[in-house]
């Protein structure tokens, strides 16, 4: 028998050191060929790690969150024959596929010994569990069961380490339960249970771009309300007419189309600025970053020039793309390079949002919902459907008038939706 020494490997792109995010595997599992032992992260993806031998995992190289310098020793796995412990001085190449996404499994720690529990329940499903029980799932899971009137403990999770998924939430509302199954007296028990997560992987990356956002930027904000009735007839008629052949189009690509033509006039606003160099680079392609929630935190996939792009074409490519960061498939490059952002958070946009710029971006602009109020049109007044825009602009480099008249611009093209086809 020999020793495998499996070393972290150079990713590319002048990377020294990477984010070891999760095991796949443990001290003692029997490991083939191929199989993804280990995700680490770099500044922008997840790279998978997979085993180039077959044999028995004896050391693990470093904990999740640990960083890690490239060539250390990753894991160490015995194998049939002499191993490659004497001449495994260069990095193992990297043959994995590239996903943009975090640790599937949250590190939880108890503040104090957990008490003996008896193992749960399980029927279909619906699983029994204690009620200071919490069981592993992501926020937007825990938010699909609140909307759904669901208790989480009771939903059987088919997830790595039992976690819930969204589609174990729709299998237990096939099976009939309800709110209505579990004991009253569980919803009013006292809990003392606490939980720990740490924050590493896609998590700690998020945080630390918005923490060096803030910190970098100038952040003003500057909010505008927008009758957007006449959009949204424009909207469901293009839909009813071409829905079935051309699919249906959201808000998003009207959006997009007025960004593209707005920018013709602000392209202070299409800009990145390098804060070291003191240099603001203006681009003529609108590479739009839509920000998307997904399972593992917020990503930004990017809609390369939008200004080539039609209304199908841009709803086509923004619901690739979101479909992909939610998935965890999303490419590096489809998370990068994007010039200004839109962000929206849909139904649940609010009345007034405060968006974090996407470095080095000097604008982001924030979509707030959609409500019906009534409005003074020509001394009538009439019901109309309005939504503001709460938009970011780094003030370092983009004047507080010029962003004011830059929403103003796209204020007036979704008011008057035919002009945003005028050229």
């Amino acid at each position: 028998m020999g020793t495998h020494v499996i070393k972290m490997p150079d990713i590319g792109e002048g990377i020294a050191e990477v984010e070891l995010s999760q095991w796949h595997v443990k001290v003692g599992d029997l490991v083939v060929e191929d199989q993804v032992l280990a995700d680490v992260m770099t500044d922008k993806a997840m790279v998978d790690i997979p085993s180039p031998v077959h044999g028995k995992v004896i050391a693990l190289g470093g904990q999740p969150g640990e960083v890690m310098a490239v060539g250390s020793v990753l894991i160490s796995i015995e194998v049939e024959g002499a191993g490659n412990l004497k001449e495994s001085d260069k990095p193992a190449p990297v043959t994995a596929k590239e996903t943009p996404v975090a640790p599937k499994v949250e590190a939880v720690v108890e503040s104090k010994p957990a008490a003996p529990r008896t193992a749960p329940v399980c029927q279909g499903a619906v699983v029994a569990r204690e009620a200071d029980e919490r069981p592993l799932a992501s926020p937007a899971v825990r938010k699909h069961a609140l909307d759904l009137g669901i208790q989480l403990r009771l939903v059987r999770g088919s997830g790595p380490a039992g976690r819930v998924l969204h589609e174990d939430l729709e299998a237990y509302l096939a099976q009939g339960q309800s709110n209505a199954s579990a004991p009253v007296a569980a919803a009013y028990a006292q809990r003392n249970d606490e939980e720990q997560i740490q924050v590493i992987g896609m998590r700690r990356k998020i945080a630390q771009r918005m923490q060096d956002a803030t910190q970098r930027a100038a952040h003003f904000s500057y909010v505008e309300e927008i009758d957007v009735t006449a959009i949204e007839e424009l909207r469901a008629h293009l839909n009813e007419k071409h829905g079935a052949s051309r699919g249906k189009l959201t808000l998003l690509p009207f959006l997009v189309r007025a960004l593209v033509v707005a920018l013709r006039d602000f392209p202070q606003m299409n800009a990145r600025y390098d804060d070291e160099a003191q240099v603001i680079t203006r681009l003529g392609a609108v590479h739009v970053g839509v920000a998307t929630q997904s399972d593992v935190g917020l990503m930004v996939p990017v809609v390369r020039h939008a200004e080539a792009r039609s209304l199908w074409d841009s709803a086509a490519e923004i619901s690739r793309l979101a479909t992909a960061a939610r998935n965890g498939k999303a490419s590096r490059d489809e998370l990068s390079g994007s010039t200004i952002t839109l962000t929206s958070l849909g139904a649940l946009g609010g009345i007034v949002s405060t968006p974090v710029l996407n470095l080095p971006e000097v604008a982001i602009v924030g979509v707030n919902k959609i409500v019906e109020r009534p409005m003074v049109v020509k001394g009538q007044v009439v019901i109309r459907k309005m939504m503001n825009l709460s938009s970011s602009f780094d003030h370092r480099v983009v004047d507080g008038m010029d962003a004011a008249l830059f929403i103003q611009a796209i204020r007036g093209l979704l008011e008057q939706p035919a002009t945003l086809f005028v050229e």
